[in-house]
């Protein structure tokens, strides 16, 4: 079954999937030596297997991970106030940076949901024999030649900033309209 980009970037960039991707990359950073994984190679390598889920959940449980392993622990995720279309316009992106500017400290996350659904390039377009000339599918299909990468960006503050910021961007949408 084909699914619609839009459906995948629905489950993919979801608001509170990206949250709890935000902590987690965080808290990881505060429970991994010097913030990385060990080398899955040679002598690390028994090393980068103890870091499985049960440790990193034992670790939580205990209260380790700084603030986005409580944020985890509690469900106390940062909460999406923003987000861009799924293709980015330069007007789009101007709006984006009066928004991002006009929060300013409430701003604690800015997370790009970037994917190309289909490359649209001599190098990665699919080849198509249509006698003795091979061309890109791109040029016997306007629906392929239209396909854009998504490039949406979305916003984070913390649950307790969200009035305050969803304020600041409505002042704002009406100054744009």
């Amino acid at each position: 079954m084909l699914v619609p980009p839009r459906t995948v970037t629905q489950v993919y960039y979801h608001k509170t999937r990206v949250a709890f991707d935000i902590h987690l990359r965080g808290a990881l950073k505060e429970l991994l030596p010097g913030g990385l994984f060990p080398s899955p190679r040679d002598e690390e390598l028994d090393q980068f297997l103890q870091w499985d889920d049960w440790r990193v959940f034992g670790l939580l449980a205990e209260k380790k991970g700084g603030e986005n392993g409580e944020r985890l622990s509690n469900r106390n995720h940062f909460r999406q106030v923003y987000e861009t279309p799924e293709t980015l316009s330069p007007q789009d992106a101007e709006h984006l940076g009066r928004i991002k500017s006009a929060l300013g400290e409430l701003l604690v996350a800015e997370e790009p949901a970037q994917k190309s659904w289909y490359k649209v390039d001599r190098l990665h377009d699919i080849p198509v024999v249509d006698g003795p000339k091979v061309a890109p599918l791109s040029d016997y299909s306007k629906v392929v030649e239209n396909l854009r990468p998504n490039n949406q960006v979305l916003l984070y503050v913390r649950k307790e900033d969200v009035p305050r910021a969803r304020e600041i961007i409505a002042e704002l949408e009406k100054e744009n309209d």
